[in-house]
């Protein structure tokens, strides 16, 4: 598998995977039996950069993900989070005090069956904690050994310099994809400027870019999609099938799958770039992995960056309760 680096020397592999499918917002869910033995074939297949959270069924990813990679842990990077108020196996909010960070990475050890956790992610920005309280805290952790990189998801440009300065970020987990191009914008060219990397979630658009999601698809109440206004709305549905349309067309006649296309886009962006899509087979696994090897002349490249350019999406990329905790 063809490897990246993100900031200064974290090396993995150049397409991650997400593991929170396994656990929940996409049902069904494999039992665990199949879960493990899906993680540990990933490893097999050559797959080294996997992204869990203590949040992802409020502990049981990790623990999945722990049992599955204990057998392998001097092959992988393991990545998951921290930042919320969990209490009785519900979560309540957010909450990035240094004692809650502390329990958090403790709890994620254990869950992990680690002795380090190769990045560690502020999951998202508590606005009541200063960042550069948060940094020090990460700072002291890795002093300890405990961590040994550490990053933010879905913060905003002056959050990042902040923390940047208390404590180098290795990386920044934001949404990115084909039909979400907002970090264009401000996000990329800092993290560049900063030397960070960039962990993308959601590549593949929740499923949507696969071409697989059609216009009168409908989902279970547990899905995370069920609570986005692309995907909840007949209307934004139907037009952005035109989107889902052409990436279709354009993989065709490059012989590619649309998930191959819409990954090796996101590959062809920025050499530090490292998407995580989430599956759950092996045939996807594959997929998704082999999108690290797809070659495009530039004339190619200009032609799928026009079809983008030129076709509008339709609907917000979460609930507007999810959109208050982006970006601060």
């Amino acid at each position: 598998m063809k490897t990246r680096i993100l900031g200064s020397s974290l090396e993995v592999s150049a397409v991650g995977l997400g593991c929170m499918g396994l656990s929940q917002s996409y049902p069904p869910f494999p039992d665990k039996d199949e879960a493990v033995s899906f993680l540990r074939r990933a490893v097999e297949m050559g797959e080294d950069f996997f992204d869990t959270s203590e949040l992802y069924g409020i502990y049981a990813n990790e623990e999945l993900v722990g049992e599955a990679l204990e057998p392998v842990r001097d092959q992988v990077i393991l990545a998951t989070k921290f930042g919320w108020n969990i209490k009785d196996g519900k979560c309540v909010g957010l909450d990035s005090r240094p004692q809650t960070i502390r329990k958090a990475v403790e709890g994620s050890l254990t869950r992990l069956r680690t002795d380090h956790i190769d990045l560690c992610y502020q999951h998202r920005v508590d606005p009541e904690v200063p960042i550069e309280e948060v940094a020090g805290t990460m700072k002291e952790l890795a002093e300890e050994g405990k961590i040994l990189h550490w990053g933010l998801s879905e913060p905003g440009i002056e959050t990042i310099r902040r923390a940047h300065r208390v404590f180098p970020l290795t990386a920044v987990q934001s949404e990115y994809s084909m039909w979400y191009r907002e970090p264009e914008k401000e996000l990329i060219p800092a993290l560049e400027e900063l030397g960070i990397g960039f962990v993308p979630f959601s590549p593949l658009g929740k499923g949507f870019l696969t071409g697989t999601v059609r216009k009168e698809q409908s989902f279970a109440d547990n899905d995370i999609r069920h609570t986005i206004p692309r995907f909840n709305d007949p209307g934004n549905m139907e037009k952005n099938q035109t989107m889902a349309d052409k990436i279709k067309n354009f993989s065709k006649a490059h012989e590619l799958s649309p998930a191959q296309a819409a990954l090796a886009w996101i590959l062809h962006q920025k050499p530090w770039i490292v998407p995580i899509p989430g599956t759950k087979t092996e045939d996807r696994l594959q997929e998704n992995m082999s999108a690290a090897y797809v070659k495009l002349k530039d004339e190619d490249w200009k032609e799928l960056g026009d079809i983008l350019d030129q076709t509008e999406v339709f609907g917000e990329r979460y609930s507007e309760s999810m959109l208050k905790m982006t970006g601060r």
